[in-house]
């Protein structure tokens, strides 16, 4: 483990960010106080989701739709128009 005073620090920067992303333990020393340099990951990406429905249907899109059960199973069926 080297210290490295802040000074030091300053000048090798990306050096001493180079060895905290390989796992090198990195001290860095300012008047009397010790600050250890560690990488932290990032939060990984969200995925982005993929509709489940295409819209075909204009009542579909509008949210004007119910289920109806048959002979076929569960299908999509547009409600009535309310005037």
């Amino acid at each position: 483990m080297k210290r490295h005073s802040s000074t030091q620090a300053r000048q090798h920067l990306s050096e001493l960010l180079d060895a905290a992303d390989r796992g090198e333990p990195v001290i860095i020393e300012r008047r009397g106080v010790r600050y250890s340099l560690s990488a932290a990951k990032a939060p990984a990406k969200r995925k982005r989701t993929t509709p489940i429905f295409d819209v075909v249907d204009r009542a579909l899109a509008s949210g004007q739709w119910t289920w109806e059960s048959g002979d076929e199973g569960l299908r999509f069926v547009a409600r009535p128009r309310r005037r």
